[in-house]
């Protein structure tokens, strides 16, 4: 690795980390008046839990791919570095839309909060596709001792990821809770299959 590609993952892990440490901060400690209830308190912020863990594995898995990707590209140039900012301002925004969702996920607003969460995360998909595709095509910053089949199974497994909350999006508007319940799922499924994904690849040499 080059110390130009290991400052930008220097930098954008120090963007990842943020991002996943704010989703914390959005879960809100009841305040001293409900001490008598607190036990009851505890359990009524519970879409704030589910929208953590949801968007904490979320966000984890986007960065061990992130982190993985890095093994691959042996350069980098302008254009890598702008789509890498974009998808750093898509982690960095996914706080926000977690927190509409916790809060709202029980009122009338759930529709758009899912919807909101949604369309969040499909963006971020497609800018991680952008990045990859940009970076493989042609081998355009890959290690030359990166193997092709290496590059094609990455490309396959992130390329489902956009239809996936897209169409957890869409469920948004006929049911919130069961779109709310998809992203869950998608995190869940994506956090289960990573290191199988991994073993199935290996290490390219490098």
């Amino acid at each position: 690795m080059t110390s130009q590609t290991a400052r930008l993952e220097a930098f954008s892990d120090g963007v990842f980390a943020i991002a996943i440490t704010l989703l914390i901060i959005e879960v809100h400690v009841p305040g001293h008046e409900h001490a008598e209830t607190l036990g009851h308190e505890l359990l009524r912020i519970w879409p704030s839990y589910l929208g953590y863990l949801t968007s904490f594995l979320t966000i984890g898995v986007m960065w061990i791919n992130h982190h993985y990707v890095f093994e691959l590209i042996a350069r980098i140039d302008r254009t890598m570095l702008l789509l890498n900012t974009l998808l750093l301002m898509m982690i960095a925004f996914v706080p926000f839309p977690t927190a509409v969702l916790a809060q709202f996920v029980e009122t009338d607003g759930a529709r758009a909060a899912a919807v909101l969460y949604g369309a969040t995360l499909t963006l971020t998909a497609l800018a991680f596709l952008a990045w990859w595709r940009y970076a493989s095509t042609g081998r355009r910053l890959i290690d030359e001792a990166v193997p092709d089949e290496v590059i094609d199974d990455v490309t396959r497994s992130y390329t489902p990821g956009s239809l996936l909350y897209g169409g957890a999006a869409l469920l948004a508007f006929v049911q919130p809770w069961a779109s709310a319940a998809a992203y869950l799922g998608i995190a869940g499924f994506y956090a289960l299959s990573l290191a199988q994904w991994r073993a199935r690849l290996g290490r390219s040499p490098r």
